[in-house]
């Protein structure tokens, strides 16, 4: 095979450049849609969507590769050319979201398994030939201490999928990123998702070693250590780093090809904030960037509205969230940057 999956997943990390999520469901970004009043159909997602691979300052500068939805994938531009080909253009990478997404799991009430396994290896050869060079499956792990959630079977069934999943994409020559969420919804405590999120990495890379997937062709997406959201506590910057650095030496090898780390409900400057001071206190075994789906889009999403005569300003409010995003992958970022802008 011409493509290693070492040289694509070292693509993915390179030079402080990050991946765009643009993968939400139709469901999600309906919800995404409703609150700029524009009506989700299959053009106006391509009108949004296109707008930012055509943002060519973000995406040529800061934009490593884009995760794309089985709609998105197969979408031509307005003038025809197809979307996957307006990406290429720019030097990154296309990239498909790949699970059915997080159903509950039978038997333990609080618990989800993510499914879209049966059939995976025809859609990977499917997904290949529209130019996918990587692929995304999502786990989620959420925390509910009082219930007892997660419990081992959700964590161990969940790293088991998402080992299958891997060694599928590496037989079709395409690099997996390996998303375990630990989900900061919860009131859990900082010191808990610490344990959680342990706990699943040491799971997920036994799992990994068990399928014989080659790790240097691969890309761990995992969350920050964080406080949840409804603990009423904000981790600063540097206890985030702190820990979420602690954990990764802990439990992630250094054989893999980089880690990109999820935003999961963070606000855009929070997000850029913690990867920055991740970045500040290295350096580390393993290159540290972004793959941000909200944290990268409420901005430009906002300033588009869905208007045409919106594209320049929505394109603007991209570049900036990525090169901000560039710079924290680099350890540059200062917050006046932000206001400088």
């Amino acid at each position: 095979m011409s493509e290693r999956l070492e040289d694509i997943a070292a693509a993915m990390v390179a030079d402080g450049k990050g991946l765009l999520a643009a993968d939400e469901s139709s469901g999600t970004i309906k919800k995404r849609f409703d609150v700029i009043g524009v009506e989700s159909t299959a053009d106006s997602r391509r009108d949004y969507r296109e707008m930012m691979f055509r943002a060519k300052e973000a995406m040529t500068r800061y934009i490593s590769g884009v995760i794309l939805y089985d709609e998105t994938i197969r979408q031509k531009a307005a003038d025809g050319t197809p979307l996957v080909d307006i990406i290429k253009a720019t030097g990154a990478i296309p990239g498909i979201k790949v699970d059915a997404g997080a159903k509950p799991l039978a038997g333990y009430p609080g618990d989800t398994i993510t499914e879209g396994l049966d059939g995976l290896r025809e859609r990977l050869a499917d997904y290949y030939t529209l130019g996918a060079r990587f692929a995304k499956w999502r786990a989620v792990i959420d925390i509910d201490v009082a219930k007892g959630v997660p419990s081992a079977t959700s964590i161990g069934s969940n790293a088991h999928a998402l080992a299958r999943y891997a060694a599928l994409c590496q037989e079709a020559g395409i690099v997996p990123i390996v998303e375990p969420e630990v989900l900061m919804d919860g009131a859990h405590d900082i010191g808990t998702c610490y344990e959680i999120s342990k706990a699943t990495l040491t799971k997920l890379y036994t799992e990994l070693y068990a399928a014989r997937v080659v790790l240097e062709g691969t890309i761990l997406k995992p969350n920050m250590v964080l406080a949840g959201k409804k603990s009423g506590n904000t981790s600063s910057p540097e206890e985030v780093a702190e820990k979420t650095i602690k954990l990764f030496r802990e439990t992630v090898p250094a054989a893999i090809g980089g880690i990109a780390f999820l935003s999961g409900g963070q606000s855009d400057e929070e997000a850029t904030a913690n990867l920055n001071a991740i970045n500040a206190i290295g350096p580390h075994p393993w290159k540290l960037t972004f793959s941000y789906g909200r944290a990268l889009q409420a901005a430009p999403q906002k300033a588009w509205s869905g208007k045409a005569a919106n594209v320049a300003a929505a394109q603007a409010a991209f570049a900036h969230r990525a090169q901000m995003n560039h710079l924290a992958a680099l350890g540059k970022w200062q917050p006046e940057l932000e206001q400088a802008a």
